[in-house]
């Protein structure tokens, strides 16, 4: 069973993976993006998709 500090701690590294991501996503050149078929626009739902799954 987690603790609340273990539920902030968690809460907080999925956070800055979320932002890290995101950022990644949004910076990455446009060419480079379609060639993976992704719009940087769509860089939120990509990001929480990746970090905090579907639900």
């Amino acid at each position: 069973m987690l603790t609340m500090i273990e539920n902030l701690k968690d809460a907080a590294r999925k956070r800055a993976l979320y932002r890290q991501t995101r950022d990644e996503i949004a910076r990455m050149p446009l060419d480079v993006a379609l060639d993976l078929d992704i719009y940087p626009g769509d860089a939120d739902r990509i990001a929480w998709t990746a970090v905090y799954g579907r639900g």
